[in-house]
């Protein structure tokens, strides 16, 4: 058996605040078992529970070079992997302003309470708008995502329609953690010491 069908794929489409819903994927093969989490302690205990060997997260988790934390304000808006989504044509919000100011520090956060409790995990950042736009999906378009996700032999346990944007967007991220597996997908940004985070985008279309 190939290893990525041996891998179960944990999506998090992560909220700026525990008090939203952030929509939760388990992608066991092409089976997608999507739920709606609040604390940080509650998407710990279900990624405890589930063990996935890959978490792929929708949220920013690494700072642009230069900048120390995302509390202080200076010119370093940018990392290396928002520049490449900017070449390539795929709208995003900068990690420094407004509302993602406040996701970015939980995404950072979550990433270090998951690297201490799941060690043998590993933790990646992916987008799902940058998903939909390579794959051919609207976003925000229930009935074109939810095509895209057939398309991909994805199988829902419950009907896709009772499914909340939130949840449809954690099937997204885990579907890019699927297809990195597949190496269907591939990491944008420089990782390492002299990097500054990367984000793993599909790499079987381009972007029109």
């Amino acid at each position: 058996m190939d290893f990525f069908l041996m891998v179960r794929v944990a999506g998090i489409d992560l909220a700026g605040s525990p008090k939203r819903d952030t929509g939760y994927c388990l992608m066991d093969g092409n089976r997608a078992n999507a739920l709606i989490l609040h604390e940080d302690k509650e998407i710990i205990d279900r990624l405890v529970v589930d063990m996935p060997g890959l978490i792929a997260i929708d949220a920013p988790l690494s700072l642009p070079k230069g900048r120390k934390s995302i509390e202080e304000r200076d010119k370093n808006h940018f990392r290396s992997c928002d520049l490449e989504l900017r070449r390539l044509g795929i709208r995003f919000f900068p990690i420094t302003i407004g509302p993602m100011r406040m996701l970015t520090k939980r995404g950072i956060g979550l990433k270090d309470k998951i690297n201490k409790v799941l060690p043998k995990s590993r933790v990646i950042e992916v987008f799902p708008g940058a998903t939909y736009d390579i794959l051919g999906a609207k976003r925000k378009n229930r009935r074109s995502i939810i095509s895209l996700f057939k398309k991909n032999n994805i199988r829902f346990p419950k009907h896709p329609d009772s499914l909340s944007q939130d949840e449809l967007d954690g099937i997204a991220c885990a579907l890019t953690g699927k297809l990195y597996l597949e190496k269907k997908a591939h990491m944008i940004g420089v990782e390492g010491k002299n990097g500054d985070g990367q984000i793993a985008i599909p790499s079987f279309k381009k972007v029109r």
